[in-house]
């Protein structure tokens, strides 16, 4: 093994390669990026560096120095066009670059608003990339009004941070609830008074129609209740999909993501793949896990197992979102749950997740506690007395005992 290419210079890319250069890989390692700044971290881009409050070098993983200094070739600004399996070689920005094992980190992809009903216009934003914010910021200044459509996390983010920028914020969801598709309606709830608390103007069973431009910039929607709304920009929060498209031209498998087995290996024994674009058995069933954890953890299991460990990955999820003075924190996953469990611990509050007597997730907001215990239980297989998890006086740490 003497080449190693990395398409992706986000954080499961950006990890992958520092795990080969620790665990003591010598050759050639080359990682390939789009954008035109090195490798950093996309949770604060909608939060604290869009509020201002981190600057931009304080979003990188590391200083670019590291990347020389440890004898990565860091390609920026550069496209992949395609895989060439037989060869064993990417073609990137025009030239090949030769491969004896790759890693697809290519991460997903932000669904947009069509183009049919307006989201061509100057003003309508998605939230991915350093330069999807950079676009952005301009507008979001005093007494703007913004429109938000989705009412998942990263809408519900973005609409914080609106509102502490002094905008006007009105956020459609066009599911019956906020967090549908992620949260019970427990936590649902929660976050709806949150956002009425701080002046959002938050509707749930309304989707858009269209937007509405003036001089090609938007200045306004028609909801699907018929009303007409003013705004002047507009955030879409509407999920994303796995960036596979080069896998899929090059002939690799894919199953809602890089279809990979327990290792992290495609179905080309000499392709891996890791994060967002990557999709992995966990539990009988195959899963994509969006998530900083999960590109870190799974890219550098990629890392180990290129270099022989032969491991299997088994991701322990985690999650978080912070909005207003709320941190949320999210261990495990709630796929398939039948009862919450709602604790009540002075200003933290918490929702346990149950599949009849197992513990699933527990969602904590400003409860550290609950979290960090509930972290632990879920990952040692331990599903505590829900009667004793919903009584404030008991001690959460006492139900880590065997």
């Amino acid at each position: 093994m003497e080449k190693i290419v990395v398409i992706g210079a986000g954080q499961a890319g950006a990890s992958c390669v520092a795990k080969l250069r620790a665990e003591g890989f010598d050759g050639r390692i080359t990682l390939i990026g789009e954008e035109h700044v090195p490798p950093y971290q996309r949770p604060p881009l909608s939060k604290a560096y869009l509020l201002g409050d981190m600057a931009l070098e304080r979003l990188f993983l590391r200083p670019e120095s590291y990347y020389a200094e440890n004898g990565i070739d860091l390609t920026l600004d550069t496209t992949v066009q395609a895989i060439d399996r037989a060869e064993r070689k990417v073609i990137a920005g025009g030239r090949a670059v030769p491969y004896d094992a790759l890693v697809l980190a290519t991460g997903s992809v932000p669904r947009r608003l069509p183009a049919g009903i307006g989201g061509e216009l100057d003003g309508v934003h998605v939230v991915r990339t350093l330069k999807d914010v950079d676009e952005m910021a301009p507008g979001i200044v005093p007494g703007a009004r913004a429109l938000i459509v989705g009412g998942g996390y990263i809408g519900l983010e973005a609409a914080a941070v609106c509102r502490k920028k002094g905008l006007e914020v009105t956020l459609i969801e066009a599911a019956p609830r906020i967090l549908a598709r992620v949260a019970c309606p427990e936590t649902s709830a929660w976050f709806r008074e949150l956002h009425a608390s701080h002046g959002v103007d938050l509707r749930e069973g309304v989707g858009l129609t269209r937007l509405e431009g003036v001089g090609g910039r938007v200045g306004g929607a028609i909801l699907s209740d018929a009303s007409a709304h003013p705004c002047d920009l507009v955030i879409a929060g509407i999920g994303v999909t796995p960036a596979t498209a080069l896998a899929e031209a090059a002939g690799i498998e894919v199953e809602n993501g890089v279809r990979v087995d327990a290792t992290g290996r495609t179905s080309d024994p000499a392709i891996w793949a890791a994060g967002d674009c990557a999709s992995l058995p966990f539990r009988g069933a195959r899963i994509r896990l969006e998530s900083v954890q999960n590109a870190i953890d799974q890219a550098e299991a990629v890392a180990r197992n290129i270099l022989g460990a032969d491991e299997d990955y088994v991701p322990h999820p985690w999650f978080w979102s912070d909005q207003y003075d709320v941190k949320l924190q999210i261990a495990g996953l709630n796929a398939g749950y039948t009862d919450v469990v709602v604790r009540q611990a002075g200003a933290g509050r918490s929702h346990w997740y149950y599949a009849g007597p197992t513990l699933l997730s527990v969602d904590a907001m400003n409860d550290p506690r609950a979290y960090m215990v509930g972290k632990r239980l879920i990952e040692g297989g331990m599903s505590p007395d829900p009667a004793a998890v919903a009584d404030p006086q008991t001690d959460l740490k006492a139900l880590l005992r065997p």
